[in-house]
């Protein structure tokens, strides 16, 4: 019979030990589980693509205000936003190529914002007397609140950007078959991708994974802009400017295109 030296048995023993520990590092059948990437989020990352997008919708139309902003490309313009929306109005700005503009909205009081240098190039060329269009006009509308009528046709253009139901329906919506992406962060936030195509040539959006599934960021199809989504359900107040603050345009609005 032959017997095994005390260093030997200790040796062998240890064999399995050292094994397991090191290859739990790498996650193996040592008793080790894979960390659970939804542990501690609101539970949507284990839903199907479609369902994710469900959710996002359905928290978006349920929510009372939101602060939106990020660039949008439409035909062919690029408008740079930074709107706080709610169900009865907005405040903002707007910025394109050629101009730069503040939104109020206080219910259907539609008010716009420039300095200047933007009343001086639209009213350049109408050949009103001095003191009431050109350098005169522009200096007196500079920085003021302009009323918007609404039987103005830049009226419904501007009010677009104030409506939070509109800009959201837009901005949310995916298309082609829905795949479910990868986790990110925005904000510090925890997301789950959800994108329009394998590629997300027909958007993709990041929903969150804490709290509310709320969507945090969208980014359009052929690289149409990318909007930041915050804010989500902090109220905040709108009133309607005084009328040391207001001043009445006098005539057709210009257009604000790019």
């Amino acid at each position: 019979m032959t017997f095994l030296a005390p260093a030997s048995r200790a040796r062998r023993a240890a064999l399995p030990v050292a094994l397991c520990v090191g290859l739990s590092a790498v996650l193996t059948a040592c008793g080790e589980e894979p960390p659970d990437p939804d542990a501690g989020t609101n539970g949507v990352g284990k839903l199907s693509a479609t369902a994710i997008e469900s959710k996002a919708r359905a928290a978006a139309g349920a929510a009372r205000a939101v602060r939106l902003s990020g660039s949008l490309v439409s035909k062919g313009g690029t408008y740079e936003l930074n709107m706080r929306l709610n169900r009865a109005g907005a405040a903002g700005s707007v910025v394109t190529r050629t101009s730069t503009f503040e939104l109020l909205r206080v219910g259907d009081a539609l008010y716009l914002k420039a300095d200047a240098d933007f009343w001086s190039s639209a009213t350049d060329g109408e050949g009103d007397e001095p003191d009431d269009s050109g350098t005169g006009a522009a200096d007196k509308l500079g920085d003021k609140y302009v009323k918007v009528p609404e039987d103005d046709p830049s009226y419904k253009q501007l009010r677009g950007f104030t409506e939070m139901n509109v800009l959201l329906d837009g901005l949310l919506e995916l298309h082609g078959d829905l795949v479910k992406g990868d986790r990110s962060k925005i904000g510090g936030m925890r997301t789950i991708k959800v994108a329009g195509g394998p590629k997300g040539e027909g958007g993709t959006l990041d929903v969150s994974l804490e709290g509310t599934p709320y969507p945090l960021q969208f980014a359009r199809g052929g690289g149409a802009g990318v909007v930041v989504l915050s804010d989500w359900n902090k109220v905040f107040p709108l009133t309607a400017p005084s009328r040391d603050e207001t001043l009445d345009y006098g005539r057709q609005l210009p257009r604000t295109s790019d």
